[in-house]
């Protein structure tokens, strides 16, 4: 047995140096996060979802804590494509990070748009966020609906990197989503994105955030991710999971590797300490060393077999 695993992994064609990454929405556009870890190190950079065009989000309050986790409706507040490509990415891959582009759309042609923007980007994959709350209305969750959200990776094949899903646990009809954008052309799935919540402010007896409700993240909806993994690989283990919610620390991660996924994503835990992301990663691999694995890669799908 190693004193650590190895931590190179494989999310389809697109071989990651490690299991860990940053998940979209919660590490800025660009190398925000380098002052406080080397963004090499990890499996990549997954940047804030992007529109096509600029786009001014939701007014504040965008942001609040819950007992176990926060609450958002930043509304994808982005520089656009363009912007993005000239201002953010440079600075970014200059860190000798793998990065993950995310796009968004309110329609099938405004996610092509972003993707046509793309086309020829030096980034590893471009992560298709299908399933954001936050939208005016809560309009526009394609996650929900499996012939819109193939409609999408179908419109975006003009990209020619691998193309992942990211999927919406607020439908019981995940399973059938994920296979329909995987039929479309999707090279893996990204698994979840928030769960709709709200709060109400005790002070005014209103809603503590201005568009209403928003998206729950954090280890409150850790057990939900699991679930959504779980289901989805033993629907379908032989399609690529990245696993993202409520990860915090060693153990989390490993969890959602057992339940299926090939790579790990930290995202609300990075708000409360930016350099979260590294420190996951060595616990996780720590966790398969103990564990007899001599690479990390070994965790996944584990659950459904024998276990440890």
């Amino acid at each position: 047995m190693t004193a650590t695993a190895a931590p190179e992994v494989q999310v389809g064609s697109l071989s990651l140096r490690a299991p860990v990454m940053v998940a979209s929405g919660t590490a800025g556009h660009g190398a925000e996060l380098a002052p406080y870890l080397d963004l090499a190190h990890l499996g990549g950079v997954v940047t804030k979802s992007l529109f096509a065009d600029a786009w001014p989000g939701n007014p504040p309050p965008r942001l609040i804590g819950t007992t176990a986790g926060m609450l958002n409706a930043v509304g994808l507040q982005g520089p656009g494509v363009p912007a993005w490509l000239a201002e953010d990415l440079p600075e970014l891959i200059a860190t000798g990070a793998t990065v993950i582009a995310s796009i968004w759309g309110r329609s099938v042609e405004e996610y092509a748009r972003a993707a046509e923007a793309l086309a020829d980007a030096p980034v590893a994959a471009v992560e298709i966020n299908l399933s954001c709350p936050n939208l005016e209305g809560r309009r526009g969750i394609f996650a929900h609906d499996p012939e819109l959200s193939a409609a999408v990776i179908d419109a975006t094949s003009v990209v020619t990197m691998p193309r992942w899903a990211k999927l919406s646990p607020n439908t019981d009809r995940i399973v059938e989503v994920a296979s329909s954008v995987v039929e479309a052309g999707a090279d893996a799935l990204t698994l979840i994105n928030t769960v709709l919540g709200m709060v109400i402010d005790p002070d005014t007896g209103r809603a503590a955030l201005a568009a209403g409700g928003g998206g729950l993240s954090g280890p409150a909806i850790h057990p939900v991710a699991v679930r959504a993994v779980f289901d989805v690989h033993a629907a379908m283990p032989e399609v690529p999971i990245i696993g993202v919610g409520g990860v915090h620390d060693g153990w989390t991660a490993a969890e959602l590797m057992l339940a299926g996924a090939s790579a790990i994503q930290v995202g609300t835990a990075s708000f409360r300490d930016p350099r979260a992301a590294g420190r996951i990663q060595q616990e996780l691999l720590a966790v398969a060393a103990r564990h007899g694995l001599d690479r990390v890669a070994d965790l996944t799908g584990r659950a459904h077999r024998d276990g440890w």
